[in-house]
């Protein structure tokens, strides 16, 4: 409770009732925790995984007291990536190249949708574990420009109430997604990492 404490001066009202929730919700990893994760195109087939307490260390320690909600943002694509540098070991993802073509027809090879319910199931453990002081996960979005749809999982700003895309179909596995606000993602605004 000591290192929240050291944040508080700096923080508004509403972001002080963020931390005490953060504090509130934050629990142990239970390392015999399992989900599921997509292995193919349309989530048709996956597996169900389950991480060593080693792993999500990794995780948590990408999220230290004192980040501000940039910062936050930054810090989740990190871990989406190491989470799917994880899982990949797992289940084989790990051959899964940046969006549909390179990759298609290898085992392994994900696409859009299967890369958007992967990232929101990352998401909600990292939310679930009280990791997410200054988001929420969102439900996932869907634009159609030209020939096809494309997905995308989305976090919000508690603040704000701005929605944010967290896109990892740009990249080979293992890569931070791309996270822009999601206006920018539907308008097809230029990748920019942030």
């Amino acid at each position: 409770m000591k290192q929240y404490m050291k944040t508080i001066n700096s923080l508004s009202i509403g972001a002080f009732c963020l931390v005490i929730q953060h504090v509130a919700a934050a629990s142990a990893f239970n390392e015999e925790a399992e989900f599921f994760a997509c292995t193919d195109y349309h989530c048709d087939t996956g597996e169900t995984v389950a991480l060593t307490q080693d792993d999500w260390k990794l995780i948590r320690d990408l999220f230290p007291v004192g980040l501000s909600p940039e910062e936050e943002r930054e810090r989740i694509g990190r871990a989406v990536a190491s989470l799917e540098t994880s899982v990949g070991a797992i289940t084989g993802t790990w051959r899964d190249l940046a969006g549909n073509v390179n990759g298609s027809g290898r085992g392994g090879q994900l696409d859009c949708i299967s890369e958007s319910k992967n990232t929101t199931t990352y998401l909600k453990l990292l939310s679930d574990d009280g990791l997410l002081i200054w988001h929420s996960v969102g439900n996932r979005h869907v634009r159609r420009r030209f020939f096809a749809p494309h997905w995308t999982a989305v976090v919000i700003d508690r603040m704000t109430g701005e929605r944010f895309s967290v896109d990892s179909w740009y990249f080979d596995n293992g890569e931070p997604p791309v996270i822009q606000p999601l206006e920018d993602w539907f308008k097809g605004v230029e990748i920019n990492s942030e």
